[in-house]
């Protein structure tokens, strides 16, 4: 032993000292006394942990934020667990304490003779890696940490992450006192793998302990770990070391070491390494044989089957094991189980891979279609397949089993419809054009955004048809959604719709109004013309007709909460394709930032078609008796042209009012910078967060390169900074603001931030209406609860 009180080494190490240095840390010293090869390190120990704790005085403070706290209830969990980590993280750590960790860290240096080397910093619960529970993922890890500084830095962010919402959760459901489960810290060379994964020493998916599984891909293993890669996988059977199956995948996503050294972040595996090893196999024989027999040695030293993760050195092609743990999930097998899995598996072959933006599973028949012109081909349970959706397209979309398409991102036209229609959708697949053949039968995972050959993965759409219709993943059917009673909350939770005929459908979910009704369904389905052409021809009282028919039908089925009817925003090209079209419309290059929205209203050329959708609006309100439509104008870009399409509004009979509410969508920068300047001007902003990112970031919404990048974000610094200032101008003036788009309900801490900006309202698609009001309930008693804290 050595002198330190706080701090282990790994040859100090044996498996029963779980309590001492968590699961992980155990494991690694007892591989290391087995004389495998583990990246030498030490371990900060549990009473390290403990000693931060009682020295920093945040024991009493920790168990006041856990008191009463409900789990099962998301965002309570998420403000709980903030406030603890937050109070760690800037805890004053024991003098004493840091002493050891530095000077255990210049030990490791001499030891491996290199100055500040670099390294990875673990966290290690415990109660992890038990047999009869494994807390594997719970808590966080660091790659490419070197210094002293930043050393300690992130052992602190280990401590912390004791106390994340899944460690929470997890620990509350596996019945552990949370006080009784303390946190080590592993500080382990940093092995820069050229090559990771993880072994299971059984088979996983099946539970045959005959069997093993071999992930595999490039760079360092929180790729695989995480997610972000699909790896090539082997199946191999241990006792003859053949390989049974072989998928060999597209690893287009790699994790590397940042160019400043310390972290890491994701690159292209084409950028990195060429774009041959997109596809190529990841593995020598060579290296898998190693990985076989390190796995089966890992086995029998440990007497059980085990799940590994591990590394091959860049600088000395050698295999280093980074972990390993039992695995515990594997299931008994019933008689029947055991005869099924005998039974030939179900051979999967992806296709096309793309980004899942409708969750779910469709199957049928490919159907490639060009342009609208062949939307007729696509019949009842086809998959549609081209290269962009576009608002003609709607009606063959309805008919089809799935979609797929080469471009696009999960905000695109695709990726929205399908959403609101329910079909399951993969868009930004690059390829699916050029690989599907017309006729072809396919299976379309819109979960996971992968096409297979045939008709495949009928286990999963068993346990689809048991959620299906189900909100933002909450495991329950629409109809239970609707018995449900939904908290109340003072942020309005509202609801996007552009079907008319929907809102059947959706009409006894919790939502306080329709915050965005997209009227250009009703022109491509009910109207067909372009209103410019209907003016022209007199065929005008069509538009007034069915565009009044449209918003009365969703208006009445929920009076008396508001619908705010979001005047026709379609795009030059778009608008071309309605009868008529290209006659009156030009051609742009880039429509996206054209001629749209109140630009288009006040122009010569469309000012009679305007006034046409101005007429079926008061239609609603005056005939129908409905009074409960508000109208937004979309794309409003000066305070000039605003005023301008009011007066005409006017003169329609549309002139503001209490009783005759105006918005705007905020989406254009210059709405931001005149913030204050337009609220004088109308009754509520709708912020149109896939615009105004895509304005404000310089990154086309409809890019799948740029999606996957992580430009398109609204949780972007310059984002949120922009939505701060519009909330701030709205509440300064006394009017609405509300936000239409994903974010809020795709990402929690987005919609936490609108919350505490003063956003009034959220306006989100039908399936996360639910999801989002229960969750912007948690931000709202989170808030109230640090009010309270503050007043004593």
């Amino acid at each position: 032993m050595t002198g330190f009180k706080y701090i282990r080494f790994f040859h100090e190490i044996r498996k029963d000292d779980v309590g001492i240095v968590g699961g992980k840390g155990a494991n690694l010293g007892e591989m290391t006394n087995f004389g495998l090869d583990v990246p030498p390190g030490f371990c900060v120990t549990s009473k390290g942990y403990d000693a931060f704790i009682d020295y920093a005085g945040l024991d009493e403070k920790v168990r006041f934020l856990m008191q009463d706290l409900d789990v099962d209830d998301v965002d309570m969990l998420t403000a709980a667990s903030n406030d603890i980590r937050r109070n760690i993280e800037q805890g004053e750590i024991d003098p004493k304490l840091e002493e050891e960790i530095v000077l255990a860290y210049k030990e490791f240096s001499r030891s491996i003779e290199v100055k500040d080397p670099q390294v990875a910093v673990r966290s290690s619960a415990t109660a992890e890696d038990l047999p009869d529970a494994s807390f594997a993922g719970q808590q966080d890890t660091y790659l490419h940490i070197a210094g002293e500084e930043e050393l300690i830095q992130h052992v602190r962010k280990c401590w912390a992450s004791l106390w994340t919402p899944r460690a929470i959760y997890y620990r509350e459901k596996q019945q552990y006192n949370h006080f009784d489960v303390s946190l080590a810290v592993v500080v382990q060379k940093m092995v820069n793998s050229e090559k990771s994964g993880v072994m299971f020493t059984a088979n996983p998916i099946t539970s045959s302990t005959d069997e093993m599984m071999i992930n595999a891909s490039y760079g360092l293993g929180e790729a695989v770990v995480s997610g972000i890669v699909t790896p090539d996988e082997y199946t191999i059977r241990k006792s003859d070391k053949s390989v049974l199956e072989k998928v060999v995948a597209d690893k287009k996503k790699m994790v590397v070491q940042n160019d400043s050294g310390i972290g890491t972040h994701e690159a292209s595996v084409e950028d990195v390494l060429g774009a041959g090893a997109v596809k190529e196999e990841c593995l020598t024989p060579e290296e898998l044989n190693t990985l076989i027999e390190a796995g089966l040695k890992i086995e029998s030293l440990y007497g059980s089957v085990q799940d590994i993760e591990w590394g091959m050195d860049r600088d000395t092609k050698g295999l280093y094991i980074l972990q390993s743990r039992p695995i515990t999930t594997l299931k008994e097998v019933s008689e029947e189980e055991e005869s099924e899995m005998n039974e030939q598996p179900e051979k999967l072959t992806p296709l096309v891979r793309g980004l899942a933006a409708s969750p779910g599973i469709g199957r049928g028949k490919v159907k490639m279609i060009k342009d609208v012109s062949e939307i007729n081909l696509v019949e009842d349970g086809d998959i549609l397949v081209t290269a962009m959706t576009n608002p003609d397209m709607v009606p063959a979309m309805r008919k089809a089993a799935a979609v797929v398409t080469d471009e696009g991102g999960r905000t695109c036209h695709a990726a929205i419809v399908s959403r609101e229609l329910g079909i399951p959708c993969v868009v930004g697949s690059n390829t699916a054009t050029s690989t599907l053949k017309e006729g072809q039968f396919i299976t379309v995972d819109a979960t996971r955004g992968v096409v297979y050959e045939g008709n495949v993965l009928k286990d999963k759409e068993k346990k689809k048809e048991k959620t299906e219709g189900t909100g933002a993943g909450l495991g329950i059917s629409l109809d239970e959604l609707k018995k449900m009673v939904a908290p109340t909350t003072a942020t309005k939770i509202y609801m996007n719709l552009g079907e008319p005929a929907l809102i059947e459908k959706y009409k006894d979910l919790p939502f306080d109004g329709i915050g965005l009704m997209r009227t250009e369904f009703i022109f491509t389905n009910k109207i067909g013309a372009h209103p410019m052409y209907l003016a022209k021809t007199g065929q005008g009282d069509l538009l007034i007709e069915k565009l009044a028919e449209g918003i009365a039908e969703v208006a009445g089925a929920i009076y008396p909460r508001p619908v705010v009817v979001r005047m026709s925003d379609f795009r030059t090209n778009e608008f071309r394709g309605l009868k008529g079209g290209d006659e009156v419309e030009p051609h742009e290059e880039n429509p996206m930032i054209g001629w749209r929205g109140v630009s288009r209203y006040i122009s010569p050329e469309y000012e009679k078609g305007f006034r046409l959708e101005c007429q079926a609006m008061r239609k609603v309100r005056e005939d129908f008796g409905l009074d409960n439509v508000v109208a937004m104008l979309p794309f409003v870009r000066t305070p000039e042209e605003l005023v301008t399409v009011k007066e005409i509004m006017a003169e329609e009979g549309l002139k503001q009012s209490k009783n005759f509410k105006i918005w705007i969508m905020a989406e254009v920068p210059s709405v931001v910078f005149q913030a204050e300047e337009f609220a004088e001007l109308v009754d509520g902003f709708s912020i149109g967060s896939n615009d105004l990112t895509q304005l404000t970031m310089g990154a086309d919404r409809d890019s799948g390169i740029l999606n996957r990048m992580g430009y398109f974000d609204e949780r972007n610094t310059a984002v949120k900074n922009a939505i701060k200032i519009l909330v701030d101008a709205a509440n300064k003036k006394g009017i609405t603001c509300s936000i239409c788009g994903q974010g809020p309900s795709q990402y929690p801490e987005f919609a936490e931030f609108l919350v505490e900006c003063g956003i009034t309202s959220m306006s989100v698609n039908p399936d996360t209406v639910d999801y989002t009001r229960r969750l912007v309930s948690g931000v709202e008693q989170k808030m109230i609860l640090r009010k309270l804290r503050e007043e004593r």
